[in-house]
């Protein structure tokens, strides 16, 4: 959905100010207008500003949050492995629409089986540029993203420079909705 048309918030709301990852509480009844909602989450223009809204925060626009994927009891690492990259694809950088996945940020995903065959996963991600202040904001996405996958227990998600990101670590789809191909 991309709607322009103001939504007056039906309380107050979490929101993180894009790019600097500042957090703010946008006060009931203030209206927002839709930039991006992708992944489960909104980013919002708000009073000259854009922010991110979190899907967990969706009732504060009038939305249903959307449900997690889960794997069923006794999946398969494939299973799982799968789960992980397609949770991984709902994050999206709150400015680019294009999830972190296809732009390449996702430089290592390692998964652990735990003897009682609950999972770990450690992943490691960079961002578009080394001052973007929302990475720690991703680095959470990211994490409830994945540790709603039943069986995984923990996760643990760092934001990572070397090697430094270029165009060239996007994905062909990505390059295209970019018109960078």
């Amino acid at each position: 959905m991309y709607n322009r048309d103001p939504i007056p918030l039906t309380r107050d709301c979490e929101a993180v100010l894009v790019p600097s990852a500042d957090r703010i509480i946008i006060p009931k009844d203030t209206e927002v207008a839709i930039a991006q909602d992708l992944g489960g989450s909104y980013t919002v223009y708000v009073n000259g500003n854009l922010a991110r809204i979190s899907g967990k925060d969706s009732d504060a626009l009038g939305f249903e949050p959307e449900k997690a994927p889960q794997a069923l009891e006794g999946a398969s690492d494939e299973e799982v492995e799968k789960l992980i990259w397609d949770q991984l694809k709902t994050c999206y950088d709150p400015e680019i629409p294009i999830n972190i996945v296809d732009l390449g940020l996702v430089y290592e995903c390692i998964i652990t089986k735990f003897e009682d065959g609950d999972r770990r996963v450690d992943i490691k991600i960079t961002l578009t540029a080394p001052g973007c202040g929302m990475g720690e904001v991703l680095v959470q996405d990211i994490k409830e993203k994945v540790e709603a996958i039943h069986g995984v227990r923990e996760v643990y998600a760092e934001v990572v420079f070397d090697p430094p990101w270029s165009y060239s670590m996007m994905s062909d789809a990505a390059k295209i909705q970019t018109g960078m191909y």
